[in-house]
């Protein structure tokens, strides 16, 4: 289950569970899609892999899976990224597809 954390790792800008803003990688590290388009060019800084849109956990309880009794993440996650270290990553992944990083 997605932790659903709620703010960019790199500017630190709040996305809560419904933003349409949030972009997260396989390991969930979580951007805002400014940072994904302009900084990271959808190259994550941690694991070099692509961003996807993270999804909205359900506040409907009708099928018993909802924020209320799977409440989101609280835990903020803030690393602005080191352009010099980032560099390298970037130049590795940034043209090859995310599916075959």
């Amino acid at each position: 289950m997605l932790e659903i954390r709620p703010n960019c790792e790199h500017c630190n800008k709040a996305l809560p569970n419904d933003s349409d803003e949030a972009m997260v990688c396989s390991y969930e590290c979580t951007f805002c899609t400014s940072c994904v388009d302009n900084v990271l060019h959808n190259v994550c800084p941690n694991c070099g892999g692509g961003f996807e849109k993270r999804p909205t956990r359900p506040v409907n309880c009708l099928t018993g899976n909802c924020v209320e009794k799977h409440p989101v993440g609280t835990r903020k996650v803030y690393k602005p990224i080191d352009k010099n270290v980032f560099k390298k990553i970037l130049k590795e992944f940034n043209n090859i597809e995310p599916r075959k990083r």
